[in-house]
């Protein structure tokens, strides 16, 4: 037999050659496997559920146990977030993107198979869509207690959420094995709070997978349920969260309610009626794996070539286009609306259109953020960002300053105002600098909303009176205090200004509390209230892009704040500087900057008193012309400074 050598060059070019066929050969052989398994399971053995926790409860690390022992992941790595994707995500340790996994799982009681589909949802409210669209995709929820932590708001919050959309809530306490727990506490709190039986409660260790195969498995076999949709309906799924790709574009996560779909269909969206055809399609194992074809119960991936993230509409169904018309569109679909927004202004020498592009890539991951362009006087070109909540800006604006840093200007969070008019119409208004403000803008005014928040915190006892004193100074109104009996712990409730939420409530929070009070929040709507615009001006021009909303009440002390600070960061010019708060065409702070002073009677020795008087004179005069024809000049590093503080 003849044998031969691929010379080096040959070699290189004959495997990029033959790459995809190579690709193609490692990806389809697991794949082809995955559906055949997936075909002899019967959706009566279907489970899909999320795991319902708050901050630092350990789900994540619980759902890294879960793909350990049903073998998606290997045991013996090192395995920690595996669905957390986003860098944030595993430095903050919360969850923001919604991600799923199929597991196999085979119950050792029966000898049968299930398909279990684990959803991982975000828990705070600022993702409250996603998290209710990823509930309708399961028919129970894990609700994971800390045993070391108790009740938190967070856990308050989605327990209500989850049991108001009828969804089957297995209790499990975890980190059982840490030895400064008490169990029996933390148990009595989920009997008196939530009313769930204490027999039904589960004990585990995320960490160490104690009770997680034993006891955790079977009781999701057991009490949840399988999906009820019918596969000789027509095709519906339901669109639970998206990202972006920079080969694919938009890749939806779905969850199929009725039906089936495969490669190469073609499908409609209910809510932007645009078509596409089916590119991509399979499950996630613990990556994208694809199957061919997903069926009713299953939740998978779609790719369908959407080049804009923002055609995927979080709760749109999806359907067949051949059967449009006898398709029903799940119910339950709300557009997004943001709540929170920021000003990101480039710092001086950095080219506008090239940070334009970036910017929009930027944006592509996460379809919640709007993004516009602004121009402000004192600023330049800019961009206008918002967001869904204060966590959401704040996970936003960290991903801004690592990617740009100090390139950057970004004002602070406001929020969206409600103007109503004389004649009935109404008006969001989402730039401070477009407020109306004095007597001839208000006259057409008939009242001003802005909007509320319902919060909930736990917290120790001992810290009950200065939280209470905390949420009194920023206008709350207190809804409730509930007594959790087991451990010393409150709930209170209060109605507070969302602007006084964006404006670090948290960490003052935490501060007052000593960091151990949790918060969380849902929206309360807007109410009637009596605010105006602050506006920051130096010679007698305004800055916009300081421009502020505030209540009437804190009007005047925000004034004195503000000219104080912003006059540590100007530097003194050739004639003076007046720094002054303004608000309803009224002063009600200012500061001033005198002006450097040159020495003119240098020169003169003996000379007479006239010829100083003269000299001192012409001085004043020309400090006064540059007051009226000069512009001052105020580097960008000062309301980068300003703004930061």
């Amino acid at each position: 037999m003849l044998k031969f050598r691929i010379k080096p060059a040959r070699q290189i070019r004959y495997y990029k050659r033959h790459a995809y066929f190579l690709r193609y050969n490692h990806t389809t052989a697991p794949a082809q496997k995955l559906q055949e398994q997936i075909e002899q399971i019967p959706i009566e053995n279907y489970r899909n559920f999320s795991i319902v926790a708050h901050v630092d409860h350990g789900k994540s690390t619980l759902s890294d146990r879960l793909l350990e022992i049903t073998h998606v992941i290997d045991p013996s790595a090192r395995n920690k977030q595996v669905l957390d994707k986003l860098e944030v995500e595993r430095e903050r340790g919360i969850t923001i993107k919604a991600q799923t996994c199929s597991m196999f799982y085979k119950d050792k009681r029966t000898g049968e198979n299930y398909l279990l589909h684990l959803i991982d949802t975000p828990g705070h409210v600022d993702f409250r869509g996603e998290v209710s669209r990823s509930y309708a995709s399961c028919g129970g929820a894990i609700l994971l207690v800390d045993a070391s932590q108790g009740i938190q708001a967070q856990t308050v919050a989605n327990f209500y959420l989850a049991f108001s959309l009828g969804l089957k809530l297995i209790p499990v306490i975890n980190k059982v094995d840490l030895n400064f727990t008490d169990v029996k506490q933390v148990k009595d709190q989920i009997v008196n709070n939530f009313e769930l039986p204490e027999e039904d409660i589960i004990g585990v260790s995320a960490k160490t997978g104690l009770n997680v195969k034993e006891q955790l498995l079977p009781a999701i076999i057991d009490r949840i349920p399988p999906p009820t949709g019918r596969s000789d309906k027509p095709f519906r799924a339901l669109l639970v969260d998206s990202w972006y790709d920079a080969y694919l574009g938009a890749v939806l996560l779905v969850n199929i309610v009725d039906g089936s779909v495969r490669k190469n269909d073609k499908v409609i969206c209910a809510q932007t009626k645009e078509k596409y055809e089916v590119k991509d399609i399979g499950i996630m194992y613990p990556d994208r794996t694809p199957t061919g074809t997903l069926k009713t119960g299953q939740v998978g991936y779609l790719v369908l070539g959407m080049k804009d993230s923002k055609e995927a509409k979080i709760g749109d169904t999806i359907m067949h286009l051949s059967k449009e018309n006898e398709t029903e569109i799940l119910p339950g679909f709300e557009e997004q609306k943001p709540m929170v927004f920021v000003g990101a202004f480039p710092a001086d020498g950095i080219e506008f259109k090239a940070m334009d592009d970036d910017m929009s890539r930027l944006v592509l991951n996460d379809r919640s953020v709007t993004l516009e362009r602004e121009t402000s006087n004192a600023l330049g070109q800019g961009w206008r960002l918002g967001f869904l909540g204060s966590l959401h800006a704040s996970v936003f604006r960290e991903r801004l300053e690592k990617e740009y840093g100090s390139k950057l200007i970004i004002t602070q969070p406001t929020v969206p105002y409600l103007v109503e008019f004389t004649d009935g119409t109404k008006k969001l208004i989402t730039n401070p600098d477009e407020f109306p403000d004095g007597a001839t803008k208000r006259v057409n005014v008939a009242a001003f909303h802005e909007p509320f928040i319902e919060a909930v915190m736990t917290l120790p006892q001992e810290y009950l009176g200065n939280v209470i004193r905390l949420c009194d100074s920023n206008r709350g109104e207190q809804i409730d205090i509930t007594y959790l009996n087991t451990n010393g712990q409150v709930m209170l409730k209060y109605y507070l200004p969302l602007s006084h939420l964006v404006d670090d409530f948290f960490g003052k929070l935490k501060s007052v509390s000593r960091g151990f009070a949790s918060l969380d929040y849902e929206d309360a709507g807007y109410r009637t209230s009596d605010v105006v615009k602050l506006q920051l001006l130096v010679n007698g021009n305004a800055i916009d892009a300081l421009s502020r909303v505030l209540h009437k009440s804190e009007v005047e002390r925000v004034g004195r704040e503000w000219v104080k600070k912003f006059k540590e960061y100007v530097k003194s010019q050739l004639y003076e500087v007046v720094i002054q708060a303004r608000a309803n065409n009224k002063i009600i702070a200012r500061e001033t900057i005198k002006a450097r002073r040159k020495d003119v009677l240098q020169k003169l020795h003996a000379s007479d008193v006239s010829r100083r008087k003269k000299l001192l004179a012409k001085q004043k005069e020309g400090k006064k012309h540059m007051k009226t024809v000069g512009n001052i000049q105020i580097n960008q590093e000062a309301y980068q400074a300003f703004l930061r503080r």
